[in-house]
């Protein structure tokens, strides 16, 4: 396989999962669900490792990404309102792993290889994460200490990603 033909196969799952990750935070918007969204927020900074990951592969083959920007999605209501949104990012996920396991054989590169591999079975975990969502299981990345709806969460989510 020629560098260039490994680096635009990088680039093509660089771009897919960047729209993952984008819908992700678009959705992770409208999921007011304090736990949900602490899973949505944990599957979006495994994905930014897994872009980190690909954008340094494409660099050491001379390439650069595309930014993408956020989806519009429609305006944030109830839990029943949210749920669609993640049973189609579970859908999403499954079709990002079953596309790019069938392509693996094409990536001649032991590591770039196996960097795809454990960005599929991580995918495979968020699609997990979103079935449980959508399933209503509140405890999708572990239970608390003091068991649900105690103190310190006030059953909501911060209308920002970072506070400083």
């Amino acid at each position: 396989m020629r560098p260039t033909d490994l680096r635009n196969i990088l680039q093509e799952c660089h771009a897919e999962k960047l729209a993952l990750r984008q819908r992700h935070v678009a959705v992770a918007r409208q999921v007011s669900d304090y736990e949900f969204n602490n899973t949505y927020q944990y599957v979006i900074a495994r994905e930014d490792v897994h872009l980190s990951w690909l954008e340094s592969a494409i660099a050491e083959l001379g390439g650069t990404t595309d930014d993408q920007a956020e989806p519009e999605l429609p305006a944030p209501g109830k839990k029943a309102q949210f749920l669609p949104l993640v049973g189609e990012d579970a859908r999403q996920a499954d079709t990002f792993v079953s596309r790019w396991r069938a392509r693996l054989k094409e990536i001649g590169n032991a590591r770039h290889r196996g960097m795809i591999e454990v960005m599929l079975g991580e995918t495979l975990e968020h699609k997990r994460f979103f079935d449980q969502i959508v399933a209503g299981r509140d405890d999708v990345l572990g239970r608390r200490a003091n068991g649900p709806g105690s103190p310190g969460t006030g059953d909501g989510v911060l209308p920002v990603r970072w506070m400083q």
